[in-house]
């Protein structure tokens, strides 16, 4: 067996033509390597985490701006140290045996030839790079692009990933985003279209959608998430069966949705209260029966 082991040694070091002494050196240094490899790793992961508790509210019911740019980087921190920390390692440990400058430049022709052949990757690196650098959206914002819409999970140097409403999980590269609009940046707006019958009082209709949108605003636990005062636009349109009025509920980002379903449902209880009718589709139809025209025009 030691004989074995001694061949095996002899053979390493001559096809590295190390001396026999340095190739223990050898592995102690690449031991040394991958510690601290393994090290920053760690330090990477302490980093992601303590951005992602500096940015904390304490709110869990509600993701502020600052916290999902946090969780945005504290991801983008981890891929990235991640890969350059694997990369700076396996290098140094082929330096310890071999002269890497000429796989260096090899490796650098070699990117240089795969970056012509590989566009719309370096397109997605790109456009990543300049989404994360104009902060245009972060994790957990809702946005819409490349056709999907839904809730950002996750966010790359390469890619998005998206979940929608219906639980699935979109995977765009940034390259493919193109126009990209954010949903819950700033402030948001819940756009409430409400019909009432021909024969209601268009004007006491008004009075009541005006008297129930303020009531609204002020309502414990909603006038914290309220952007402003809510405004009853008019009548926006006169459909075939009723006339349409519209409410304008300026929210806080991401809460638009939810403010309109209880919108919707306490003007439901309170044109009830009211009277005034919310219409069915109606039609109404002529009839003409031209043999009766005919023997009524007969008998004079």
């Amino acid at each position: 067996m030691e004989l074995l082991q001694a061949s095996l040694t002899s053979r390493i070091t001559d096809w590295l033509q190390l001396p026999p002494g340095d190739l223990t050196r050898s592995f102690i240094r690449v031991g040394i390597i991958w510690l601290l490899a393994w090290a920053g790793m760690l330090l990477v992961r302490l980093v992601a985490r303590r951005i992602v508790a500096a940015v904390d509210d304490g709110d869990p019911l509600t993701l502020t701006h600052r916290e999902k740019q946090g969780q945005t980087i504290s991801q983008l921190l981890r891929g990235v140290g991640r890969v350059a920390i694997v990369v700076t390692a396996v290098l140094l440990t082929l330096d310890v045996f071999l002269d890497i400058g000429p796989l260096l430049a090899g490796a650098g022709i070699l990117g240089l030839a795969v970056s012509f052949g590989a566009q719309s990757l370096v397109k997605d690196v790109i456009s990543g790079f300049f989404i994360l650098l104009e902060n245009q959206f972060a994790v957990g914002d809702v946005i819409e692009g490349a056709g999907k819409a839904g809730t950002v999970e996750e966010i790359s140097l390469r890619l998005v990933k998206l979940r929608d409403i219906q639980g699935t999980l979109h995977i765009i590269p940034n390259g493919q985003l193109g126009v990209v609009s954010n949903l819950t940046r700033g402030w948001a707006q819940a756009v409430v279209d409400i019909g009432i019958g021909y024969d209601a009082d268009i004007d006491r209709a008004l009075a009541v959608f005006e008297d129930e949108a303020a009531a609204f605003a002020a309502a414990p636990g909603w006038d914290d998430r309220m952007a402003g005062p809510p405004s009853v636009a008019g009548v926006d349109a006169l459909s075939d069966s009723a006339v349409m009025v519209r409410t304008l509920i300026r929210t806080r980002a991401g809460d638009q949705w939810a403010a309109g379903r209880e919108f919707r449902r306490r003007m439901l209880r309170r044109l009830e209260a009211e009277g005034i009718e919310i219409p069915f589709p109606q039609r109404t139809v002529h009839v003409r029966h031209h043999g009766a025209a005919a023997g009524a025009e007969a008998l004079g």
